[in-house]
């Protein structure tokens, strides 16, 4: 096998999930305590105010997805983290390595009197390219497939979303939503240097870009 052939084989092998039997062990306790929001000063861990609901996402690297939900109208707090796969209390080295199974999400706290599950799922479409698969533009891997976690009473506005969606993206010529919408399992918080990166960090980097077509074009 040439170096051509290696490079793709695990190019190919980042973008396979793993069996849960082959996944990291992880740690019984979390890595982080995470507190304050940078941002919007509200804390990032439950419990939140009864008035809120949450929503986790996951549309490539958490930095840039973060900052498009935390500059939202109705938006309580947000937090960069882990769901979707199998290893507990994962360190972000270990998500890298594609053997937790893990998505790189973001939880949305929000508040539905002034900000509907709709307009967030609406963010969600059209800040990236949910027709991509196991990846995010140069971001390549399991870690950067686009996800919905949801709860019951979320699933059928969430499943409807993505129907919207695709009749937008069908209509310009674009292909087929990859989009996971699965039942929401632990979320795991990213360690602290990842929580509201964007904002202590202005110059970093962001690999988000949404298609350019509008949820209600």
């Amino acid at each position: 096998m040439d170096l051509f052939d290696r490079m793709n084989d695990r190019m190919a092998k980042k973008q396979q999930m793993p069996a849960p039997e082959e996944a990291l062990p992880g740690r019984t306790t979390p890595i982080v305590e995470p507190s304050t929001h940078y941002v919007l000063h509200n804390s990032i861990i439950a419990p939140f105010p009864e008035n809120t609901e949450t929503l986790i996402v996951g549309c490539g690297c958490f930095w840039g997805v973060e900052r498009r939900f935390w500059t939202m109208e109705g938006i309580h707090t947000t937090a960069a983290g882990y769901s979707g796969g199998f290893t507990p209390n994962p360190t972000y080295e270990e998500v890298c390595t594609g053997k937790t199974g893990h998505n790189e999400v973001v939880l949305v706290v929000f508040e539905p009197a002034k900000v509907a599950l709709e307009d967030v799922l609406a963010r969600f479409w059209e800040a990236h390219d949910p027709t991509q698969g196991m990846r995010q533009g140069n971001d390549i891997g399991t870690q950067y497939r686009s996800g919905l976690y949801v709860t019951p009473a979320q699933r059928a506005i969430a499943e409807a979303s993505k129907v919207k969606y695709q009749e937008v993206l069908s209509a310009e010529g674009h292909g087929q939503i990859s989009t996971e919408i699965v039942a929401r399992t632990e979320f795991y918080y990213a360690e602290d240097y990842h929580q509201q990166y964007l904002a202590k960090n202005p110059g970093g980097y962001c690999g988000l870009g949404g298609i350019g077509l509008k949820y209600c074009s």
